[in-house]
C-alpha cells in the first residue's frame, strides 16, 4: 500500500485536492493507497515522551511503517513544509525508515520551489529515506474555481505517481 499524507490543516484545502489527484493516479494504474489527512485526525504536538504514548500516533506510525512509499502533499509556509508535516515526523520518525517518499507541495508564490529540501535532507540522512528527485511545485494560478485546471501540474503529478511506483517495485 502507498501512502499519500495530506499535511494542511484546513478542511477542503487545495492541499487535499492535490492529494486526491495524486491518488486518482494510483488508483488508475490499480494500486492501492490510502490517505492521511492531517485535518481529519487529532495529533499532538511532539514533546519528546508523552506524546509517543498517544493512540492516534501509534495508529499513524503502524500505518506509515506498512507503506511501501510516501507521497507528502504541504503547503509551504515561511520557505518550508507546514509545521503540522514537521510535527508528524517527528511523532512517527521511526515508520519513515528507508521509505521512498516524493512530495507535491502547494505554495503562494514561485520562489519557494526549493523550500521542500531541509525537509527531504532530514528523511535522507536521520532515515535514510530515498527521495524521489522530482516535486511538483503548485502555485495558485493552476486552479480554477477550487479544481486543478492545469494540465502541466496532472502531468507532473502523474509522473511522479509512476516514478514511486517504479521505485517501489
Amino acid at each position: 500500500m502507498h501512502l499519500i499524507i495530506s499535511t494542511n490543516l484546513s478542511p477542503n484545502s487545495k492541499t487535499r485536492l492535490l492529494a486526491d489527484v495524486a491518488q486518482t493516479y494510483f488508483l488508475s494504474k490499480n494500486i492501492e493507497t490510502n490517505i492521511i489527512d492531517l485535518a481529519e485526525i487529532e495529533l499532538p504536538q511532539c514533546d519528546g515522551k508523552v506524546c509517543y504514548t498517544n493512540s492516534t500516533v501509534q495508529d499513524v506510525t503502524k500505518t506509515i511503517t506498512e507503506a511501501e512509499s510516501l507521497l507528502i502533499v504541504s503547503p509551504i509556509y515561511n520557505y518550508d513544509l507546514n509545521a503540522a508535516a514537521k510535527n508528524l515526523l517527528e511523532l512517527t520518525g521511526s515508520g519513515w525508515n528507508e521509505k521512498i517518499v516524493g512530495f507535491i507541495c502547494n505554495a503562494g508564490g514561485e520562489k519557494s520551489y526549493m523550500s521542500v529540501m531541509p525537509f527531504a535532507n532530514s528523511l535522507m540522512l536521520d532515515h535514510r529515506c530515498l527521495i524521489i528527485p522530482r516535486f511538483v511545485y503548485v502555485t495558485g494560478s493552476a486552479f480554477t474555481n477550487q479544481l486543478l485546471t492545469d494540465d502541466d501540474i496532472r502531468q507532473r503529478i502523474e509522473e511522479l505517481v509512476s516514478t514511486i511506483i517504479d521505485w517501489s517495485s
